[in-house]
């Protein structure tokens, strides 16, 4: 990949593998994916769930709630979630197996007890940025490589974000796994296409060079 190329590694964190309070099936399969990828590129971002244990999208904090409950929140809707993430715990630690030492920086997310962040850059109420985009702009990257957790929440959001944003958006599928919670997965491609993210898979972009753009999403 080029200079203006990143990959953004999303949330594989303990939690989201199997064994972890919000485990992703088979969500560990991605990171041995993840780690043939690094050497393409020169600039790679790791994101991180980062949640206080009082956080509002944990069912925990809403009596009579059970997790994958949805609830309205002054930004719009909210899934509730199992504690996950919780600050300078085991489950927010990057899944030991990832290769981490590269990585210009790591984007912290869902800070904010009151609000959720699925999103890279930007938190659910839409208008508190993360600084993901401004480091981006810093770099002159114009390419978005999207892998990590989950396909249809953190990495989904983060790709249509991206796009909002002005960069290219390229989700490599078989570094990802989905929540696939009922009808999320086709929201997220339904997403995609109208945000003009593309999809491609990991032996693409292995054997692409700079040059890679994978397929619109559909």
């Amino acid at each position: 990949m080029g200079p203006h190329d990143l990959l953004l590694v999303v949330d594989v964190q303990n939690d989201f593998c199997p064994g972890g309070n919000l485990p992703v099936a088979d969500g560990d399969q991605v990171v041995p994916v993840i780690n043939r990828l690094l050497p393409q590129f020169r600039n790679v971002v790791l994101t991180q769930d980062w949640h206080p244990s009082d956080h509002a999208s944990f069912a925990s904090m809403h009596a009579g709630k059970s997790p994958y409950d949805t609830i309205s929140m002054p930004y719009g809707e909210q899934t509730l979630w199992p504690d996950h993430c919780i600050q300078g715990s085991e489950g927010a630690s990057f899944h030991p197996d990832l290769e981490t030492d590269g990585a210009l920086a790591v984007i912290r997310k869902g800070m904010n007890a009151s609000i959720d962040s699925y999103s890279a850059f930007t938190e659910n109420d839409r208008s508190t940025p993360t600084g993901l985009g401004g480091l981006l702009g810093t770099l002159h990257i114009q390419r978005v490589f999207l892998v990590g957790l989950a396909f249809d929440f953190c990495v989904g959001w983060s790709a249509s974000d991206a796009r909002a944003h002005g960069f290219e958006a390229i989700v490599i599928e078989d570094a990802t796994r989905p929540v696939d919670l009922p009808g999320t997965v086709d929201a997220a491609r339904e997403a995609f296409r109208d945000a003009g993210v593309a999809v491609t898979v990991s032996r693409e972009v292995e054997g692409a060079g700079a040059g890679g753009k994978g397929r619109p999403a559909g």
